[in-house]
C-alpha cells in the first residue's frame, strides 16, 4: 500500500493538539505531536474562529518545517457539549436471494439521518449510532451479526446525535482562514473509545468518562454499541478557577501550573504531604504567599466531587448502571490528577482505571503521545486510518539554501569560464597604457570587460619583464609601479 500522512487537530478548551501520523496499511506511526495553549474555544466549541486560526498558524508552520511537508487538510473533532440524542428508525427492502452487506447497513444509516425531522434550522446532525437491527424473521441483532444474513427486509434502530450548526460552521471558518481543508469531522466521544477501550470492555459494558478542561462527558457502551451519551460544561478549567479564587492566587496561569504540579485529590490520603506548605510568589505587594498542600487538595477534591457526582447521575439516568461489568475508564487531561481514579472508585463503587491510548500505533519518540490527554487525538487518527482518509499533506518545496548556493556556484563557474576565454586581450586596446606594438598578440579574442585584465592577473606567467621589473625596483623604488606584467 502507498504510504500517506494523516493530520488530526484537537480543538480543546485549554490546548490545541496537532498530530501527524505516517500510515502504511495497518502500520500507524505518530511522527509529530505537539500541544499549544488554546484560544477562541469555550466548552469545546469554536467561539472565535479568528483567534483559533491565529493560535494554530504557528503550530502548523512549525510542524511543516520540521517534517518538510505542507498540510493541506486535516480531521477535527466536533463539540462535545450542547449535543442532544434522539432515536430514529429506518427500513429498506432487499433481494432475499442476496446476503446483507456493509453497504446496505451504511445506506440504512444514511437514510435514518436524512429522514430525521430537524425542526430547528440552527441544528445539524452530528452522526448516528446503530442500536439494533431486525429482519423479517429475527430481532435484536447487532451490526456484525446481521451482515452476511439473507432477508427481504431489514430495519434498524439508531441513536441520532444533534448539535448546533453554528459551531460546525465556525470550525470551517477557522480552517478556511488557515487555507486548510477539513477532511472530516468526528464525534470524538465515539472515536476516543477506539483509542482507550478494549473489545472486551465494550462488549461487557463500560462507561468512558472524558475529563476535559471545559467539558466532562460520559459514553456508555454495552454489547459493543454506544448506548448513551451525556456531557456537562465543567472540567479541569473549573478546578483551576477554584484554585485561583479560593487560594487568592490572582493568576489563572499560575493556578493552572500549581494544579498540574501539586494537584491531588483526597486530602486524607496525603500522608507525608499533609503538613507541606507551598510558598508562592504572586507578584503583589506581599512578596510571597503560603499555600498549604492540604488546603489545595481540599479545594480540588470539592470540585472533582461535584463533577463526578453529576456524571454518576447521568449514568443512573441512562438505566445502564447495573450493566457496567467493566466499570469506568477515566481519560482526558483531568485524569492526570493524582488520586482522581481512587476518588471516583470511592464515590461510585465501580472499578476505575485510567484510559491511556492502547498500543495500536508506534509513538516515534513523540513526547506525550501515550498520555491520557492524547486519547482524543489518537482516536481521530485511528478513525481516519480506518476510514481510508486521503493524504493530508504534500511535500514542501522551499526555496532552499542549497538551491541558491548551486546558482551562485554556477555563476562563479560561468565567470571562471569567461575569464579563461578572455585571458588574452584583443588587438584593439583603447584603454591600454601601452602601444599596440608593445603587446604580444596571441589570439584574436576581445576582452569586453575589465574582468579580462583581472583574469589575466590571476594567470601568473614567469616572464623576463617580471624579473626585470623586480630587479629594477630594488634600485629605482616606485618608478615602474604603474607598469603591468608584459611578456618581452
Amino acid at each position: 500500500m502507498d504510504e500517506k500522512h494523516l493530520v488530526a487537530i484537537d480543538l480543546g478548551t485549554s490546548k490545541f493538539t496537532l498530530t501527524v501520523a505516517r500510515v502504511n496499511g495497518y502500520d500507524i506511526q505518530i511522527v509529530y505531536y505537539k500541544e499549544v495553549p488554546a484560544a477562541g474555544i469555550r466548552n469545546s466549541y469554536v467561539l472565535n474562529p479568528s483567534h483559533v486560526a491565529r493560535t494554530l498558524r504557528p503550530a502548523i508552520e512549525s510542524a511543516e518545517r520540521e517534517l518538510d511537508i505542507k498540510i493541506t487538510q486535516t480531521v477535527v473533532g466536533m463539540p462535545r457539549y450542547s449535543v442532544r440524542q434522539e432515536t430514529n428508525q429506518g427500513s429498506i427492502e432487499l433481494n432475499p436471494e442476496e446476503c446483507i452487506t456493509q453497504d446496505d447497513i451504511n445506506y440504512l444509516k444514511d437514510m435514518a439521518q436524512q429522514e430525521y425531522p430537524l425542526d430547528n434550522p440552527k441544528e445539524v446532525l452530528f452522526g448516528a449510532v446503530a442500536q439494533s437491527f431486525s429482519t423479517s424473521e429475527d430481532f435484536q441483532l447487532i451490526e456484525k451479526e446481521i451482515i452476511g444474513m439473507a432477508s427481504d427486509k431489514i430495519e434498524g434502530n439508531f441513536k441520532i446525535f444533534i448539535g448546533t450548526k453554528r459551531y460546525l460552521k465556525n470550525i470551517d471558518l477557522a480552517f478556511n482562514e488557515l487555507g486548510i481543508a477539513v477532511a472530516g469531522k468526528y464525534f470524538t466521544p465515539d472515536t476516543t473509545s477506539r483509542a482507550v477501550l478494549t473489545n472486551a470492555e465494550i462488549e461487557s459494558g463500560v462507561a468512558l468518562i472524558d475529563f476535559g478542561a471545559g467539558v466532562t462527558s460520559v459514553s456508555i457502551y454495552s454489547g459493543s454499541i454506544m448506548r448513551y451519551y451525556a456531557a456537562i460544561p465543567f472540567g479541569g478549567k473549573s478546578i483551576t478557577h477554584d484554585i485561583d479564587t479560593e487560594c487568592k492566587i490572582f493568576s489563572e496561569t499560575l493556578a493552572e501550573n500549581i494544579k498540574l504540579a501539586h494537584g491531588i485529590c483526597m486530602p486524607e490520603k496525603l500522608q507525608n504531604m499533609n503538613e507541606k506548605i507551598l510558598r508562592i510568589n504572586i507578584g503583589t505587594t506581599a512578596q510571597y504567599k503560603d499555600l498549604p498542600v492540604k488546603y489545595l487538595s481540599e479545594v480540588i477534591t470539592c470540585r472533582v466531587q461535584e463533577i463526578m457526582e453529576a456524571i454518576l447521575f447521568e449514568i443512573q439516568k441512562s438505566g445502564l448502571a447495573d450493566r457496567l461489568r467493566s466499570g469506568i475508564v477515566l481519560t482526558g487531561g483531568g485524569a492526570n490528577l493524582a488520586n482522581c481514579g481512587n476518588f471516583l472508585t470511592e464515590l461510585s463503587g465501580y472499578s476505575v482505571r485510567i484510559g491511556y491510548p492502547r498500543p495500536l500505533f508506534s509513538g516515534g519518540g513523540c513526547i506525550g503521545v501515550h498520555e491520557a490527554d492524547a486519547a482524543t487525538s489518537i482516536g481521530m487518527i485511528l478513525a481516519a486510518a480506518n476510514d481510508n482518509c486521503e493524504e493530508c499533506t504534500v511535500p514542501e518545496e522551499y526555496p532552499s539554501k542549497n538551491t541558491s548556493v548551486v546558482v551562485e556556484d554556477l555563476k562563479e563557474t560561468d565567470t571562471v569560464q569567461e575569464d579563461k576565454k578572455e585571458q588574452t586581450p584583443e588587438p584593439d586596446h583603447k584603454d591600454s597604457l601601452f602601444d599596440e606594438d608593445e603587446i604580444e598578440k596571441v589570439k584574436p579574442e576581445k576582452p569586453d570587460k575589465k574582468k579580462a585584465e583581472r583574469g589575466k592577473e590571476k594567470v601568473k606567467k614567469v616572464t623576463w619583464g617580471d624579473r626585470l621589473k623586480k630587479a629594477v625596483n630594488q634600485f629605482t623604488g616606485s618608478l615602474y609601479d604603474n607598469m603591468n606584467n608584459e611578456e618581452i
